[in-house]
Parts: structure tokens; C-alpha cells; sequence
């Protein structure tokens, strides 16, 4: 739970009313999230994640509720890598009272081997936001135009026929980004990306008996199974590279 200041002398918060300059406001989301900028925080108000009040002069203020709304919206593009489009609905279904669950875009991050079966084979418990545009994938990833050009030169990520992209593009273009910061580039990964097609090509070859078979229950029961194969592929991947490095993931 983020926790805001009170006003006070030198706090940065408007003591008379309880609000708080932007300059507060990274100061306390920055205990949980120590990338956060000021442009980043310009950029999710400029997205409708926020609306703080302005002062006649044009300063933003933010209340309490603000920065708790900012701190949700920066915890489901870390741990679930969401796009910004699902969380603003996502968190307006919330103010209007709604019971909603977090949708599920992509894997949430975390997902160990206690993780019931829905996570661990990519099934989620409600409907999928399946896909996203290439400006909401350019926003959840924090990269630009040509950042994305490059890693789909490299296969890394493709649109579909139509120009968009489908959800699991937002879960690979943060890990993309991630794998970045410790120097690994997008061409160093066009070996994993031959894995996993051949991965798929296995995966393929075992449902397409049963996509083929005239039994419409058949059929259906061809799209849990690959589920599932990729699930086991998944997980058995993560175990043969931690075996190579002699580590164990937590």
C-alpha cells in the first residue's frame, strides 16, 4: 500500500487542502517503483489513467486517491503487463462499484510452481483482452516506433493481417525490454524465438489429429490440449535452463 505524506512545511503538498505537487507524488511512488518519472507520470495523465486538479497558475495537483490510482496502474503494467486501455476500464469498472477480476493479458509475473493450472497453461479465469493496437503496445512497453521495427525485423513480434497485435505481444515486448537492461539485444534472441516455432511445430503435430477430426467436441477439445502441451513445454523449458546454470528460480 503506498503511503502519502501529510502537508506539511518542505512536504510538497498543498497543506491547506491535502493535495500534492507532482514532485510529491514521485517522491511516493518511487519507494515501489524506483523508475518512475515525472514524464511517465505526464504520460499515464495524458492517457486519461489520471486527472489531477490544476492550480489557477496550471499546476497539477493530486489527492490521495490520485496516487493510489497511479500506483495501481504502474503495478498491473509490472506484474501483468497490461495495456494502458485495459487498465483505465479495469479501474473505471472499479469506481462504479462493479466486482470485476484483473483481466488477463499475457502471464502474470510471479506465476511459480504453487500457481494454480489456469496460469501455468495461459487459461484464464475470465475473458482476454485479445487484442491490443500498435499504439497501445508502443505505450505499454514504454518503446518507440523504432525500437518495435527492429524487434519485428527479427521475428520477435509480428501484427496480425489486420494491423493489430495480439495480447501475448505485450507480455514479449516487456521481457524484450527487460532482457535489455542486462545487454541482451533483440538479435541475440532470434535463437529462442527458432526454439519456441519449433517448440509449436511439436505441439502442432500432436493436436492437429484432433482439429481435423469431424466431432465438433473433438475439435474443441483440441484447443484445452494445446493449452495444456504448451503449458508443459513452458514449464519443462524453465527447468532444462536452469539445470545448464545450475540455479533454481523461486
Amino acid at each position: 500500500m503506498l503511503q502519502t505524506p501529510s502537508g506539511g512545511a518542505g512536504s510538497g503538498t498543498a497543506a491547506d487542502s491535502g493535495l500534492m505537487s507532482i514532485g510529491a507524488v514521485l517522491s511516493v511512488l518511487r519507494d515501489e517503483f524506483p523508475e518512475v518519472t515525472i514524464s511517465k507520470i505526464r504520460f499515464l495523465e495524458s492517457e486519461g489513467l489520471v486527472e489531477p486538479r490544476r492550480t489557477p497558475s496550471g499546476y497539477r495537483k493530486f489527492s490521495a486517491g490520485d496516487v493510489e490510482r497511479l500506483g495501481h496502474v504502474l503495478r498491473m503494467q509490472r506484474d501483468h503487463y497490461l495495456p494502458l486501455k485495459v487498465i483505465r476500464e479495469h479501474l473505471d469498472a472499479l469506481e462504479r462499484g462493479e466486482r470485476v477480476r484483473l483481466p488477463a493479458v499475457g502471464r502474470p509475473r510471479g506465476s511459480g510452481e504453487e500457481a494454480p493450472s489456469a496460469e501455468l497453461y495461459g487459461e484464464p479465469q475470465e475473458p482476454t483482452a485479445a487484442r491490443v493496437g500498435r499504439a497501445e503496445l508502443l505505450a505499454a512497453a514504454e518503446i518507440g516506433e523504432q525500437q518495435l521495427a527492429e524487434w519485428e525485423s527479427y521475428g520477435l513480434i509480428g501484427p496480425l493481417p489486420d494491423g493489430v497485435y495480439d495480447a501475448e505481444a505485450v507480455t514479449v515486448a516487456a521481457l524484450v525490454v527487460e532482457l535489455g537492461r542486462f545487454g541482451i539485444e533483440p538479435r541475440h534472441l532470434r535463437a529462442m524465438k527458432a526454439a519456441a516455432e519449433r517448440d509449436a511445430g511439436l505441439v502442432d503435430q500432436v493436436v492437429a489429429p484432433l482439429r481435423r477430426h469431424r466431432n465438433p467436441q473433438t475439435r474443441a477439445h483440441a484447443e484445452a490440449r494445446t493449452k495444456e502441451l504448451a503449458g508443459l513445454t513452458v514449464k519443462l523449458h524453465a527447468a532444462l535452463v536452469q539445470t545448464a546454470l545450475g540455479v533454481r528460480l523461486p
